[in-house]
């Protein structure tokens, strides 16, 4: 019997979900979610239409509703949280993590938010607050503060029976953090460190002082490079004093991989990485529209090159027929350098030091590429059209917009990360109206003044 995929089985689940909702089979439904993990519950809610999600949210069971929430996107959260009352917030929020249940609350609106803050006890109160004063895209904003900190003067035996008396540890729990009297961090020592050595053995003489503590203020970004460069799964957070703060997990880490990922895929299409799949028509027109005025800017831009050369083009249909080509090669080609570009920006292998090495090496590339494409087009277009004056005409201007391409295709990104906009979400409009005005013009001018 063949395997199907995650994928299909969820599917699968999804459709039973739906056929027994539409059939009005509720009691059916709540037992099809009850033993379901939180990511697919999240799942089936995010996938399923708006009208739908208030009442699968009733048939889920409400023990289940925090960490639902800790799982959905953004936008569904949105939804979700507006049909919940405070005191009902704060009954879910008792099971979340700090650093979740911060970023849920960044979400509402300001009123709802301090409702649902004053129906907590004083004690949560005091750690939800503290972890929402931090920055929302930082090691703070992210950080949990559930951490096992240790003196470096007491002995093992001393740690293990006070780990026997509290009775569990924190989750992804693989180090503990040795601190002095004032809470400055000094070093870790590992979990198997701790649980291997004799029991007269004194702390101080275990701890791995290497451990490189993470500023509270770093963004969340470089923190996650951290973790993919050094292995980590676990690491703690400090203030600038070197106060122990919190620890960040592998966990946090890699919802912030895959948020950067789908990031950089949306922003390419000027959309919200947030997005709703099933959002209101009304909503995902008006989001959309945006960025679709924004692009019919710039190719009015590239109309306006076109127009200044509408003599020539009125002689000679032939340039109508071939001026799309040159601007095509040249976004093909600039789309290439420029991914190339946000990727390694966004791995950290691209800076100040490098650029200008960077931006030769494409700028060669470009003009490398120019020239094989060049010769072929053009040997393309004089055998076509018996006509050498034409084939060298546009072999110039695939020459330049290629060069062009590749220069763009580099400097852009950089110029936009200086100027701290996202290159992923702007930079693909300002790269395509460059290789539409350069291409257009050095084709249609060179006919111009050639053929004209």
């Amino acid at each position: 019997m063949p395997e199907i995929s995650e994928q299909e089985y969820s599917q699968q689940r999804l459709q039973q979900v739906n056929e027994a909702l539409g059939s009005g089979m509720f009691v059916y439904v709540r037992k099809l979610l009850q033993n379901m993990p939180a990511y697919d519950l999240a799942l089936i809610l995010e996938s399923s239409t708006a009208k739908s999600r208030p009442v699968l949210w009733q048939l889920i069971d409400a023990d289940h509703h925090g960490e639902v929430l800790e799982e959905l996107s953004e936008e569904v959260r949105k939804g979700i949280l507006k049909s919940m009352r405070p005191e009902k917030l704060a009954a879910v929020a008792e099971g979340m993590d700090v650093d979740d249940l911060a970023e849920v609350l960044r979400t509402l609106p300001d009123s709802v938010y301090r409702e649902v803050l004053n129906s907590m006890d004083s004690q949560d109160r005091s750690r939800v607050e503290t972890a929402l004063s931090f920055e929302e895209e930082t090691a703070g904003g992210i950080m949990n503060t559930d951490t096992i900190t240790i003196r470096p003067d007491v002995s093992v035996d001393v740690v293990l029976r006070y780990l026997r008396l509290k009775g569990e540890l924190p989750e992804s729990t693989d180090s503990f953090y040795v601190v002095d009297r004032q809470d400055h961090f000094i070093g870790a020592v590992s979990l198997s460190t701790i649980v291997t050595a004799k029991p007269e053995v004194v702390v101080s003489t275990l701890i791995d002082e290497e451990i490189e503590a993470v500023p509270v203020d770093m963004p969340d970004n470089d923190v996650a490079q951290l973790f993919e460069r050094y292995d980590w799964l676990s690491a703690p957070v400090i203030d600038a004093e070197g106060h122990l703060l919190g620890r960040i997990t592998i966990d946090d880490v890699i919802d912030i991989i895959r948020e950067d990922a789908e990031h950089s895929m949306m922003s390419m299409a000027g959309l919200d990485d947030e997005a709703d799949t099933f959002a209101p028509v009304f909503k995902s027109t008006q989001q959309r529209s945006i960025w679709l005025g924004v692009n019919l800017i710039t190719a009015l831009m590239a109309v306006a090159v076109t127009s200044m050369f509408e003599g020539i083009l009125s002689q000679l249909a032939i340039l109508a027929i071939l001026n799309s080509l040159v601007p095509s090669m040249g976004g093909v080609a600039g789309n290439q350098t420029l991914t190339l570009v946000i990727r390694g920006i966004a791995l950290g292998h691209v800076g100040d030091s490098n650029a200008r090495a960077l931006l030769n090496k494409e700028l060669a590339v470009g003009f490398l590429n120019g020239i094989i494409w060049a010769l072929l087009i053009a040997s393309v277009v004089a055998i076509w059209k018996q006509d050498l004056m034409l084939g060298g005409i546009i072999a110039f201007a695939m020459l330049m917009n290629m060069t062009a391409a590749g220069l763009a295709g580099v400097a852009i990104p950089l110029i936009l990360k200086r100027m701290n906009i996202d290159p992923a979400l702007a930079g693909s409009v300002i790269l395509t109206t460059i290789t539409d005005v350069v291409g257009i013009f050095a084709f249609l001018g060179t006919a111009t003044l050639l053929l004209g």
